[in-house]
């Protein structure tokens, strides 16, 4: 008997990385017939903005959207459903983690367009896995049966990824998306979420599906990290007054006024939105090591 005869519980998971330690997906949670995306970015560039942007862009296009925040500010989704949402965490926690107690309705919000949003939260500061809390969130839309009725899920995950457990949204992801602005710090973040979406890949599907520059008027220093290292800048979306006041009057760039920037930004989403839909891209990229981007980036 080989490993492959055994029971799929029995397999030896290979390390997702150097050093890593890893608790495998049980294939129960496996998330089917959506397409999956991961946002990540360095902590501030504006992955939730972009996230529910992209929603709202998918919503145009027909598509039965599920926006997953992964943070325990639990702000990813507010410009789309106008409130600050409770957490599938909060909830649980009323209920003493009795999931039989739970409605739909109690964590699953509608906000823009019809884009269904939950926050999954995460535990107390200092304590605790973000792993854990999107596994329990996954688990609990399956069990009801709301994945099923999506055609794309998005994951907003908050900042660098440190370990693990803010990497466990890679485990459920088809592509994993990078938004990075035209800076030494974003572009640093940019090559260890690239380190860690390789690691993943080795034992799940994900793949590396393009970076989005953001809050950036020029992408040289962008491009130039690109072209090393094999990545590819897959949208833009420039530093515009126009995006922040979106954000701070709750509300998605599809329902600002309709000046010639902003319709702008609405076509290079929607474009996003149908390059995604229609087969994203499967892009290998090689990081470099932290000493190597330190003398490649900025001037001499």
């Amino acid at each position: 008997m080989t490993v492959l005869d055994l029971p799929r519980s029995l397999h030896r998971p290979r390390p997702d990385g150097e050093g890593s330690v890893q608790v495998a997906l049980d294939p129960r949670d496996r998330i089917e017939g959506a397409k999956v995306f991961a946002v990540y970015g360095k902590g501030g560039i504006g992955k939730s903005t972009t996230s529910s942007n992209l929603s709202a862009a998918f919503s145009k296009l027909g598509k039965r959207v599920l926006q997953i925040g992964c943070d325990p500010k639990h702000d990813s989704t507010f410009t789309l459903t106008k409130r600050l949402a409770p957490t599938v965490i909060d909830v649980l926690e009323s209920v003493n983690f009795h999931t039989e107690e739970l409605r739909p309705e109690d964590y699953m919000f509608e906000g823009y367009n019809g884009v269904m949003c939950v926050e999954a939260g995460g535990p107390p500061a200092g304590t605790g896995c973000g792993g854990y809390v999107v596994g329990q969130t996954v688990k609990l839309l399956k069990e009801h049966h709301l994945l099923e009725e999506s055609d794309v899920v998005i994951f907003d995950v908050l900042g660098d990824v440190v370990c693990g457990g803010f990497a466990a949204p890679l485990q459920h992801a088809e592509r994993a998306l990078i938004v990075t602005a035209n800076d030494f710090d974003s572009i640093f973040a940019m090559n260890r979420i690239v380190a860690a979406i390789n690691a993943k890949s080795k034992n799940y599907e994900v793949r590396i599906g393009g970076v989005i520059a953001n809050r950036s008027e020029g992408t040289d220093e962008i491009d130039r990290f690109n072209a090393a290292t094999g990545l590819e800048r897959v949208a833009h979306f420039p530093n515009l007054d126009a995006i922040r006041r979106s954000r701070l009057k709750k509300c998605t760039i599809f329902e600002m006024d309709e000046t010639p920037e902003i319709l702008a930004v609405q076509l290079e989403y929607l474009r996003l939105a149908r390059d995604l839909w229609s087969g994203a891209r499967d892009i290998k990229a090689q990081p470099m090591k932290d000493r190597e981007i330190f003398d490649f980036l900025g001037f001499d």
